[in-house]
Formats: structure tokens, C-alpha cells, sequence
């Protein structure tokens, strides 16, 4: 199709650089000119709406040797070429999004070539060159089967109607919400950090439980030297409007016994726990107090909340570094994201695969790799991860990406402490690590169905009998 100069010039009548902005769209129709364009309504976050210039086309892609044609669409702002435009995947119905470092769950795309955009060095020729190279590292798309395509249809409506927009210069992230860190010590300042690193959410709040004794200093430290969008708090209230509550406190003492440090723990949450609950009853408990499987039971007792609402840390460190072990040996993203660690953290955990046949998986069963080599695959990453310790910084890591799932709603699987009564014929009611999809209310569904694995059930339910045990013990 000709590209016609005056058409385009007329629809960009209200762009401020409508010259510039006409040339750079002349190159592009020769490079790409598969790309149409159309003037549409872009509705922004605050509600406010502009018609903008909407390219929409085909980044040409070659991933593991085949070639792939990605849609995407292009929002150009009215401040073009010095702003960047907004950038998004146009999946059919039969295309899911496979969110990953450049791609969120709505489809939008952020890569550094916008965040460093800058006129005349940036151009849209050299950002969808930059996809394809991005595209190739990690494919955005993945074909779905036709039951699943109903589904879809309501994602490809949220992204036509583009209600997560910005403001005309603006390409930050739509509103997170707030985000609790309950604790004083390194763990909470860990968590708290990485969380406003990571802007996982608009505000923080450090709720320090400490007695003011000097033992960790760090929430006196914040208030020293101070972090944009951190409160330090004492009052329970300032919790109020929290979308989740990282729960890091712990109460270990040498002196005594296990169950008597787990007691203490139960003491240190019922001080902390209701309370937050009322003021945040439709929070998401996130908890990394430790034994993480027994104080995320304890939590979901105290609070009151749905077992939903209650989500413990559990394995989502170790699966996602077992995934990177998997994925650097088979150089393929969907066996590595068949990989999950489970179970309960520490030496117990186990390591167990999503079954290719289940109807909630959409990996082709084609591509997964034999189980006798997936048993060998998971050996030496086992004996890799023995080698790896949690430091703090390590969980406060776990624990933003995480909490950027929920904020986000982002509909992630994560390997999580939760709620297990009635999987792997588990009877007790105890909590333990699973592939569970994370959403702005907790857990979503059902876990992911996993291959059938005497050895793993095994282990869950000596695992769960053992909690159980020590659960028993303790005065609730």
C-alpha cells in the first residue's frame, strides 16, 4: 500500500512535531511496509482521553530455528519523536502472552531502548529492530488451544481498550498500590528495599515492631537517610489500604527449645496479625517468618482470613533458581517452566514437573524431554542448589518478585507456601510449597497439576504429617 504524505500529515494535525514525525513514518513504510496506521482514542490511567497515531504490524522474529511473525501495535504520543511511544503486543485469539523481563501480563512491552529514548538517536525503525532482538531471546507469544481461546477474548478487549496507558510524556508502570513490611530486622529491610527497587509498589510502609532495642537499626537507618515513598511506623493503622503484608518477623532464642521458638513466633503474630487483618481485610498476607509452612498456618488461623488470602514464601527461590538451572542446561524456556521446586523449604523439598497433558497446561507435550532425562536434569540441579544459601538479600528478592505478582495482579505461577488439604491425598490442614497462580487476592484456583510422581507424594505427605505434628503442640 502507498504511503500517502498529506493523509498523514492531516491526521497528525494536532501533533506538535507533525513534519518530523511524517518523515520518520515515510522510513518506516519503506522498512516495514507491512505496517498500517490509523488515528485512534488512547484512553490514559487517569481517565483522560487523546487521539493518537496507532501503527499496528509484524516484527519478523527467528526463535530456536523457526521464523515467527510478532504482532504489536505502537501508540505514537503527540510529543513524537521526543517522547517514546507506547508499545504493545496485538495477540489473535488463538496467542497468549508469556509475560517475562520485557513483557507484562496486559502485553505491554518496556525495554530499554524507550527508557533511554531520546531524540534523533532513537527512531521507531531502530526500537522494532530492538524487539526482534529482544523477541528472539524470549518469545512473547505461545499458541493456545482452542478451549482456551474464550478466555482470551477478555484479555484482547482489556488491551484493545487500553486503559493502562500513561500520561503524554510520562512511560512509567499504571498505579501499584501500597505494600506493607511488618519487622525491623535485616530480612524486612531486605524485603523493603528490593520491593522499592523492583517499584513493585507506589508506597511503602515499614511497620517497626522492634522494642527499640539496637539489635538490626535499620528502620532508625530509613529515617536517617530516608527513601522516596517509605514510611517508618510504629502505629498498626498506617498499614490501612496495604494491597499486601510481608510478614518477616521472627523470634529465634538459642536458649530454647523448637517448640518453644515456635510458640514464641505464635506469641510475636497475635500481636500483629489481627490487628493487621482489620485494618486490611482484603490484603494478602505474604508471610516469610520462618518455619515459613508452620507460621503461614498460624497467620491464616489468626487473621481470620479465606486460606486464599494467606500466602507463605515457601520454594518460589529455590524453583526460580532451579528453573535457571534447567534453562541454562536445555536452552528451552518452556522445560525449564515445567520445573517447579516444592514441598517444604529446607532439606525436604523435592523437585516435580507440570504434567504435559493437563488441560491447564498449554505447553505442546512434544517439547518436554523424556521423564528419565527431566530425573537426570533434576539431579544435577539439585546438587547445584545444595550450594546456595537464603541470605536475606536473596529473600528479600523472592519476596518483591512476589509481591510485584500480587500488587500487579499479574496471574503468575509461583511455587508458594499454600493452603494443601486434599492435594497429594494430604489430609491435614497444613501449608506447603505448590505451583500456585498468584493474583491481587492470593491464590487463584487450583495448583498446578504436576506429573504423577510416587516419590513426590511421598515426601509431601511425610512432610505434611510432621508439620501437622508440630502444629498440634502449639496454643493457638
Amino acid at each position: 500500500m502507498e504511503f500517502n504524505v498529506e493523509l498523514v500529515r492531516q491526521r497528525l494535525g494536532k501533533y506538535k512535531f507533525r513534519d518530523l514525525t511524517t518523515e520518520e513514518l515515510k522510513d518506516v513504510h519503506r522498512m516495514y511496509p507491512n505496517f498500517t496506521y490509523s488515528m485512534d482514542t488512547y484512553t490514559f490511567k487517569d481517565g483522560s482521553q487523546k487521539d493518537l497515531l496507532n501503527l499496528a504490524g509484524t516484527v519478523p522474529t527467528k526463535f530456536q530455528g523457526n521464523s515467527y511473525n510478532i504482532p504489536i501495535c505502537l501508540w505514537l504520543l503527540d510529543s513524537h519523536p521526543f517522547a517514546p511511544p507506547l508499545c504493545f503486543l496485538k495477540p489473535t485469539e488463538s496467542m497468549g502472552i508469556r509475560f517475562g523481563k520485557h513483557i507484562d501480563a496486559q502485553g505491554r512491552i518496556y525495554l530499554p531502548y524507550l527508557h533511554d529514548w531520546s531524540h534523533p538517536k532513537s527512531t521507531i525503525i531502530g526500537l522494532i529492530k530492538e524487539m526482534g532482538v529482544k523477541f528472539e531471546e524470549e518469545l512473547p507469544l505461545y499458541s493456545i488451544s482452542a478451549a482456551d481461546a474464550a478466555r482470551q477474548k477478555e484479555l484482547l478487549s482489556f488491551i484493545s481498550r487500553v486503559t493502562d496507558g500513561v500520561s503524554s510524556i510520562d512511560v512509567s508502570s499504571p498505579s501499584k498500590g501500597k505494600v506493607t513490611v511488618v519487622g525491623a530486622g535485616d530480612l524486612a529491610m531486605a524485603c523493603l528495599l528490593a520491593i522499592s527497587a523492583k517499584r513493585a509498589a507506589d508506597k511503602l510502609v515499614l511497620l517497626d515492631v522492634s522494642d527499640g532495642g539496637s539489635k538490626g537499626g535499620g528502620a532508625t537507618d530509613l529515617e536517617i537517610f530516608g527513601i522516596p515513598n517509605v514510611e517508618v511506623s510504629k502505629d498498626v493503622s498506617s498499614t490501612s489500604g496495604s494491597k499486601v503484608i510481608v510478614l518477616t518477623v521472627n523470634a529465634w532464642s538459642n536458649a530454647q527449645s523448637y517448640v518453644e521458638v515456635l510458640q514464641s513466633n505464635v506469641e510475636l503474630l497475635r500481636g500483629i496479625v489481627p490487628a493487621v487483618a482489620y485494618h486490611c481485610p482484603e490484603s494478602v498476607l505474604l508471610v516469610a517468618s520462618q518455619p515459613v509452612e508452620i507460621m503461614s498456618y498460624v497467620a491464616w488461623k489468626l487473621s481470620g482470613f479465606p486460606h486464599r488470602q494467606v500466602v507463605g514464601i515457601g520454594c518460589n527461590l529455590c524453583s526460580v533458581r532451579f528453573q535457571h538451572i534447567i534453562h541454562t542446561a536445555t536452552n528451552s524456556q518452556e522445560e525449564a517452566q515445567s520445573a517447579w521446586i516444592i514441598g517444604e523449604q529446607g532439606e525436604n523439598k523435592v523437585a516435580a514437573w507440570s504434567d504435559p497433558n493437563s488441560a491447564n497446561n498449554h505447553k505442546s507435550p512434544a517439547k518436554l524431554y523424556p521423564k528419565l532425562f527431566q530425573e537426570q536434569l533434576s539431579g544435577r540441579a539439585m546438587e547445584v542448589l545444595k550450594g546456595k544459601g537464603q541470605r536475606s538479600w536473596s529473600i528479600g528478592l523472592s519476596v518483591a518478585d512476589l509481591t510485584e505478582t500480587i500488587v500487579q495482579n499479574k496471574k503468575k505461577i509461583h511455587s508458594v507456601s499454600s493452603f494443601a488439604k486434599g492435594f497429594f491425598n494430604i489430609q491435614e490442614e497444613v501449608f506447603l510449597s505448590m505451583p500456585c497462580v498468584l493474583g491481587s487476592s492470593g491464590v487463584f484456583g487450583n495448583p498446578e497439576i504436576l506429573q504423577q510422581d510416587d516419590c513426590v507424594s511421598d515426601a509431601l505427605q511425610k512432610s505434611a504429617s510432621s508439620i501437622h505434628s508440630q502444629q498440634q503442640l502449639l496454643k493457638l
